[in-house]
């Protein structure tokens, strides 16, 4: 009997060690608090608007009667252009769409952040927030009138005409990366909720 409880024993100390080594290997992740994430992804998107803004602003004081400013030997230009549609000038027509669309944005992220217990998630929302808020002011405070307003544009990448590619602003760029992020965590299984998807694994 004890030779048996030892056997015993010491199947289950193993099995206990492999998930004490699987779970060391793998935590769990924490979920932070929705007030928490709520701040992280506020902030974020407070920051990319000011920063949006002041930069559009420098743009349109400094830029508008001069040539391309060259940075980095060419990797980068500064030129001032006004666009009323979407990247590659697509959706000049129907530039009010544009702000409906950012309108749509902004609600659906806004709803989302009252279950939001990722930082991650946080920071991606974050930037998206912020980058759409910066374009949907030019469309609705800038020439020719609201919902019709030309975004700010003025930085080029390795061309002095956007030639190369479409000449883009800050809030273009934080647009960019949250979605990069945003579609990363999805293939990582990292759930707004803060948990995470694992896949089963398949016993031997």
């Amino acid at each position: 009997m004890r030779g048996l409880q030892t056997a015993r024993g010491a199947a289950l100390t193993t099995n206990d060690a492999q998930l004490r080594e699987d779970s060391t290997a793998h935590p769990p992740a924490r979920p932070w608090s929705s007030t928490r994430a709520a701040v992280v992804l506020g902030c974020i998107a407070a920051g990319v608007l000011v920063l949006d803004q002041v930069t559009k602003h420098l743009a349109v004081n400094n830029l508008a009667d001069g040539p391309p400013v060259k940075l980095l030997g060419g990797a980068v230009y500064l030129l001032l252009t006004r666009n009323s549609g979407a990247a590659f000038s697509l959706g000049t027509q129907v530039t009010y769409v544009f702000p409906i669309i950012a309108f749509a944005v902004i609600g659906w992220i806004v709803w989302i952040a009252r279950r939001l217990g990722s930082g991650a998630w946080a920071i991606a929302l974050g930037l998206v927030l912020g980058g759409t808020l910066g374009n949907l002011g030019d469309r609705l405070f800038r020439a020719p009138g609201p919902f019709l307003g030309h975004v700010v544009d003025f930085i080029s990448a390795f061309d002095d005409a956007g030639q190369f590619f479409p000449v883009f602003n800050i809030a273009d760029s934080a647009l960019f990366c949250g979605v990069c992020l945003a579609v990363l965590l999805e293939l990582l299984g990292r759930r707004r909720d803060g948990t995470r998807i694992r896949s089963n694994r398949v016993a031997d």
